[in-house]
């Protein structure tokens, strides 16, 4: 696992094929972008995960924003992971009462599959903010945490700092500079989006009527 290579962090990485390995990638995806899927793609191939879990948000607890209905980025999702081999969309957290926690979705599926290995996939923002997360330490002790640096445009997220220092391994990624943020700010111009979102998602939004008048 040469991507890996110089990983602040010491953590091993057991390739035992009796257990699964399954990673998890969750966001607002709203809407989700191209590079959700460069990132999906390459987590899969660096982490030799078996099956890797996309899961839209809910009600989440850290935006002060209110998001687009459920029901929209859920099938945004699908359509922008659509024919990626071994990837799903999971909605549980949209049907979920009350804010959107990592630790309780996380929890829920080792019940369900017992002796898989979790891989917790984040962004850079959001490897910043992970002392603020509800039962860190906990997630730690259950998943291995993967943090994704997109090429510098993360403000020096290419070495990790704070809680997560020796205790995460680092992802990194091309640059790609886009936005779910500007992708409604194009929509709202009405600029196209195909170049940032596919043009599954980029349809999506035209006839659902989505960002025309927000950000």
């Amino acid at each position: 696992m040469d991507i890996f290579k110089g990983v602040e962090a010491d953590i091993t990485l057991e390739m035992s094929p009796q257990k699964p390995r399954i990673g998890l990638l969750g966001g607002a995806f709203d809407p989700p972008h191209l590079a959700h899927r460069a990132l999906a793609e390459a987590a899969i191939t660096a982490l030799a995960l078996d099956e890797l879990i996309v899961l839209p948000t809910g009600q989440a607890w850290h935006k002060a924003r209110p998001l687009s209905p459920a029901e929209h980025r859920v099938a945004m999702a699908r359509l922008l992971f659509a024919g990626l081999p071994r990837v799903t969309v999971d909605e549980r957290e949209t049907c979920r009462a009350g804010a959107t926690y990592t630790i309780d979705t996380l929890r829920e599926l080792i019940d369900e599959r017992p002796g898989a290995q979790w891989f917790l996939i984040i962004g850079a923002d959001q490897a910043r903010a992970f002392g603020t997360w509800r039962e860190w330490r906990s997630i730690l002790a259950l998943a291995t945490v993967c943090v994704a640096a997109r090429g510098g445009s993360d403000g020096g997220a290419s070495s990790l700092e704070g809680d997560l220092a020796g205790h995460a391994l680092m992802l990194p990624l091309p640059r790609m500079d886009l936005s779910a943020t500007q992708i409604r700010e194009r929509v709202a111009a009405g600029q196209p989006v195909s170049d940032l979102a596919g043009s599954a998602v980029a349809g999506y939004i035209a006839r659902q009527h989505l960002y025309s008048a927000r950000t």
